[in-house]
């Protein structure tokens, strides 16, 4: 029962509108170009697509154990912002393990929701732009693409793609995520 109303839940949240850069937001002038990132293969859905990658399987199995998996198989379009699995590995010690228990997979879900946007936002729209854009648990993603580098809030863009129901970021760190703490000397 708790699997259904988690998952009921997810698709309330992405039924809502999506909003887009915001329209106050002026690209940089001139625009400049977002260095180059690496192509991440299409290989069908946004699931489909990430599982071929190779680089995105903790995000992967944290879908599944938050219910949201089926959301990445689905008609879309979604624009996904997948970090890395060393992203997820520069977690403080023991997060992702919490967080995995199945008694904490509402937590979980709202840890990933901000990953998700009810739209598809291809590179044509962010490079040269900064601004705002909302994510399905309605809190406005920080894109800046008039740098060198494309950034999503405190992360990187570093590899990037169409699927067939959406597109897709690979990101350098969990957005929203504090950076894990050094390791004391020893």
């Amino acid at each position: 029962m708790t699997r259904i109303l988690a998952s009921l839940a997810a698709v309330a949240v992405l039924a809502g509108p999506a909003a887009a850069l915001a329209q106050g937001a002026a690209p940089a002038a001139p625009a400049a170009a977002s260095a180059a990132v690496p192509a991440i293969a299409q290989a069908g859905n946004l699931a489909d697509t990430l599982k071929a990658a190779g680089q995105y399987n903790t995000f992967l199995k944290a879908m599944d154990a938050a219910n949201l998996g089926s959301l990445l198989a689905s008609a879309g379009p979604l624009t996904v912002l997948a970090p890395t699995d060393a992203a997820f590995a520069a977690l403080p010690a023991g997060q992702l393990d919490n967080l995995m228990k199945v008694e904490n997979a509402a937590q979980l879900q709202q840890f990933l929701l901000p990953h998700l946007i009810n739209a598809a936002v291809p590179p044509s729209k962010v490079n040269g732009a900064k601004g705002p854009i909302q994510n399905v648990a309605n809190q406005p993603l920080m894109f800046d693409g008039t740098g060198p580098a494309l950034m999503v809030n405190n992360a990187r863009v570093v590899a990037e793609g169409p699927a067939t129901n959406g597109f897709i970021y690979g990101v350098s760190a969990v957005l929203g995520a504090a950076p894990a703490a050094a390791a004391p000397a020893g």
